[in-house]
């Protein structure tokens, strides 16, 4: 039973960081859109991708949170014990990044909306980087239980890669989806314009993934044994055939898959990272029979989560179904053709 548990929870984990991941990246384009006039279609077509599903992708991170401290209570007490700052900037980012996307839209002043939205971008870059840098303490074997928090669990060479991969798997993620949103609005020199951000995105993240070999293998043993290896290798190869077929697609102008093989990319990476890291839950210190709760609470969290898939699960579906078909907000002729275009043309 704990290590179907670990599975949820690592499942959940996977789902947080493609739906959050996409909002992420799309605040991070939002970043580097450029002044206000340049920067304005651009804005307005993150707006409209990301209205209808931002709030629900935060499921995901509560249900994270749920499995973890129900399910592994010993888990939850360390990590948050030894990576409380990292995880405090990061709830703190949350918080900001919310607030600064749901006031920027209807400020009235143009001076309102640059901070509005000044606070929604930075958050969505600082929330990702600092979320990956404590998954990158724990991959390292840093945090175990009755570990103090300190500057080394979390300000360490994994945890800094860790963190500027999920920042450009966000930043992957988000270009990609929104080259299919604009291509769905009928944008069309947007599609260019964020199908080379995309581009650019997948190379710093090879560029990353490289430079992350190396310390990795000095930094995090266990880890990388994991990932160079069995089941957790053929999860790598499968994220990166995944992650090259997007491109492939978005060079062929073929959008109506993009998304999901970008998607598959990333879930796949965070599988491996499970394997990688069996049998353990804290390299090389706890393990997930250790950490589990009592068998009868492990139960009660199986039903529960039965009960959520079964009722929760449709809902969500269906509302990922119709936002990525257009059947909620569409986008205006205003919308569309409002500012200058983005300086480079498809």
């Amino acid at each position: 039973m704990p290590e179907v548990i670990a599975w949820v929870l690592v499942l959940a984990v996977a789902a947080y960081a493609c739906a959050g991941g996409t909002d992420y990246g799309a605040g991070f384009w939002d970043l580097l859109a450029g002044g206000a006039e340049r920067g304005e279609r651009p804005r307005r077509l993150i707006d409209h991708a990301m209205g209808p599903v931002w709030e629900v992708n935060n499921v995901w991170l509560i249900f994270v949170l749920v499995v973890m401290w129900t399910g592994f209570p010993t888990l939850f007490q360390a990590v948050f014990g030894a990576l409380w700052l990292p995880l405090a900037l990061a709830a703190i980012g949350l918080v900001l990044r919310g607030a600064g996307f749901a006031l920027r839209k209807p400020a009235r002043r143009l001076a309102q909306r640059r901070v509005y939205g000044a606070v929604f971008a930075l958050s969505s870059l600082v929330t990702p980087f600092f979320l990956g840098a404590a998954l990158g303490g724990i991959a390292s074997g840093r945090v175990a239980v009755g570990t103090t928090a300190s500057a080394d669990a979390w300000a360490n060479p994994t945890s800094v890669i860790a963190g500027l991969l999920a920042v450009a798997a966000a930043a992957f993620l988000g270009a990609v989806s929104l080259c299919s949103d604009a291509r769905r609005f009928g944008a069309d020199d947007l599609v260019g314009y964020f199908r080379r951000r995309a581009l650019i995105a997948l190379g710093a993240l090879v560029v990353l993934a490289l430079i992350g070999l190396p310390v990795t293998h000095s930094d995090a043993r266990h880890v990388w044994e994991g990932l160079t290896g069995g089941i957790g290798l053929l999860l790598v190869l499968s994220a990166a055939v995944s992650a090259f077929a997007t491109v492939a697609l978005l060079l062929r102008r073929t959008y109506r898959w993009s998304r999901w093989t970008a998607v598959a990319s990333v879930a796949l990476t965070v599988f491996a990272w499970g394997f990688a890291q069996r049998p353990y839950v804290l390299p090389t210190s706890l393990t997930v029979a250790d950490a589990a709760g009592a068998p009868h609470t492990l139960w009660w969290l199986v039903i529960v989560t039965v009960v959520a898939i079964v009722l929760i699960g449709p809902a969500l579906v269906l509302l990922y179904w119709m936002d990525t078909h257009g059947e909620l907000e569409s986008l205006t002729d205003a919308d569309t053709q409002a500012g200058r275009a983005p300086g480079d043309t498809q």
